[in-house]
């Protein structure tokens, strides 16, 4: 559950050698200079000073100071870096896409990973753009039980081993699902941030082990992020009747629970289960959500929400051609192929029509302004010809194919939202691109206290934009375009983005990780 921790205990004040140089005018390793700054959580909003040194923010001053480094903020808006709760594409190539997006810490949460211990050890030895790190996925850990089929690697597609077994179908007996709650507690041992549940593509999993895994969660006060076990207008099996499960699930057990992409999740539902979601947190239940500002969903063509006879129906009439590969409309003999010969390959299905319908905008900004949500990105990897690129590949190659949210989830928000409709305030949405983020999961994870600030003692992530330069460009025809506007992103007081431009010659991504036992 989120809580505001009072400033003295949120953060730790500047190290001992920042006061030493505060006190003798010494230079700082990097300062950014007259810039308008903004910290969501202390309300500041003025033009200040910043001197970082190492990785920390070491001052916020009116005074003059100087650095071994300069950046000249002068026009721009300085604010904590981004954190996104939802990103799948945990790779080196992705991360610095995302960097120009304004991102600086990118968890994978919703599915998480699984070994945990391997994940880390493969991100630390490959060297990290940004700062990341990862829940343990229930469903590997679910998937191996039941049919022994242990994944290739950590952050193995869930969709290569789903689409062939009918382990997403079957209840779990109550020694498997013992099994399975072994394997988590050895992934939160490993210091995994929480438990990813990717529920709604295992949706025969017992009611019985959904509870147990939460009660599991609460006894060792860690977060779950949970992918809603229906997607449908129609009952029963609909949204909300999945939005009313996780809610009792989370009231029962006492368990901290976030919410994935309220707004693909909710479909056209939203009117009906924010209401539910905000009165439930007003009695006390632990529930936080996140939405990414895109009419469309990405996702396997062949995974259980596209099975049945009636899955257009629950998806509100949707049609085949509502579906796309490559920016491309699938005819129904493409779609029914592809769900037969490659089910693992990743669509992008349309279910708002966010650019044309003003009713459809409205359905998709009552998840955006959710109060105190997140934005977070569900983005993922970055293919050509079907094929995973290298994670050291440079510059994104024009034909790279991905959901567009990958690029530009946050520019996108800050444009649309701030800058165009004027629907929400600067400093308002920055802490739902930052603060929030952090504070949704402090409690389980000390290292997030010092994320989503820009205060003296807070970690040096930063990102330095334009406002009125902020776009995303990246298109469901042409998503390898990275986004515009933020001039400098610094990552561990170390500059990521130098004059708009990434500087491959570092990793400064760190690992977030809660103390392994």
């Amino acid at each position: 559950m989120i809580k505001l921790l009072p400033l003295c205990l949120a953060l730790a004040g500047p190290a001992p050698a920042a006061l030493a140089q505060i006190a003798s005018g010494d230079s700082y390793d990097l300062v950014i200079l007259g810039g308008r700054v903004i910290d969501p959580e202390t309300g500041l909003d003025a033009v200040r000073n910043v001197a970082i040194e190492g990785d920390r923010i070491a001052r916020l001053t009116e005074e003059p100071i100087s650095g071994l480094r300069t950046i000249d903020a002068s026009g721009l808006v300085v604010a904590p870096g981004f954190i996104d709760l939802h990103a799948h594409g945990q790779t080196l190539l992705a991360g610095r896409v995302q960097a120009l997006d304004g991102v600086t810490t990118a968890l994978e949460l919703e599915a998480g990973v699984y070994p945990v211990a391997e994940y880390y050890e493969d991100a630390g030895a490959q060297g990290r753009a940004v700062n990341y790190g990862a829940s343990v996925d229930w469903s590997r850990a679910r998937n191996a039980v039941l049919t022994g089929a242990e994944p290739a690697s950590p952050d193995d597609e869930f969709d290569d081993h789903g689409h062939d077994t009918d382990w997403r179908y079957t209840p779990a007996s109550s020694q498997q699902t013992a099994s399975v709650l072994e394997r988590v507690e050895d992934g939160l041992d490993a210091g995994a941030l929480g438990v990813g549940v990717l529920l709604g593509y295992v949706p025969g999993s017992g009611r019985n082990e959904y509870y147990a895994l939460h009660e599991l969660a609460a006894a060792r006060d860690v977060p779950t992020f949970t992918h809603a076990r229906y997607l449908s207008n129609l009952e029963p099996d609909s949204s909300l009747e999945g939005f009313q499960e996780m809610v009792a699930v989370s009231a029962a057990t006492g368990a901290d629970m976030h919410i994935s992409h309220l707004n693909s999740i909710s479909l056209r539902d939203i009117g009906l289960i924010r209401p539910m979601l905000e009165a439930a947190q007003s009695h006390g239940v632990n529930i936080t959500v996140e939405a990414y500002p895109y009419g469309a969903g990405s996702t396997a063509i062949g995974t259980a929400l596209f099975e049945g006879t009636d899955w257009q129906a629950r998806f509100g009439g949707i049609d085949k051609s509502d579906f796309t590969l490559a920016g491309q409309p699938l005819s129904d003999e493409e779609f029914d192929r592809l769900q037969a010969e490659a089910p693992g390959t990743t669509i992008v299905v349309h279910f708002l029509d966010t650019e044309n319908d003003p009713d459809d905008r409205a359905i998709l900004s009552q998840s955006i302004l959710f109060p105190r949500g997140a934005i977070a990105s569900d983005g993922g990897t970055w293919l050509v010809d079907g094929e995973e690129l290298p994670g050291d590949t440079w510059p994104l190659p024009a034909d790279a194919d991905s959901h567009p949210r990958s690029a530009g989830t946050f520019s996108r928000f800050l444009r649309t939202y701030v800058r165009e409709a004027g629907t929400i305030g600067l400093s308002e949405a920055l802490a739902k691109t930052s603060l929030i983020p952090a504070q949704i999961l402090e409690d389980a994870v000390p290292q997030m206290r010092t994320k989503g600030r820009l205060q003296e003692g807070a970690d040096a992530d930063i990102v330095v934009f334009d406002l009125a330069a902020v776009s995303d460009r990246a298109t469901y025809e042409q998503p390898a375009q990275p986004s515009t506007g933020f001039q400098y992103v610094i990552v561990a007081g170390t500059p990521l983005v130098w004059a708009g431009e990434i500087d491959t010659t570092v990793l400064p991504g760190r690992p977030i990780r809660r103390t392994p036992n």
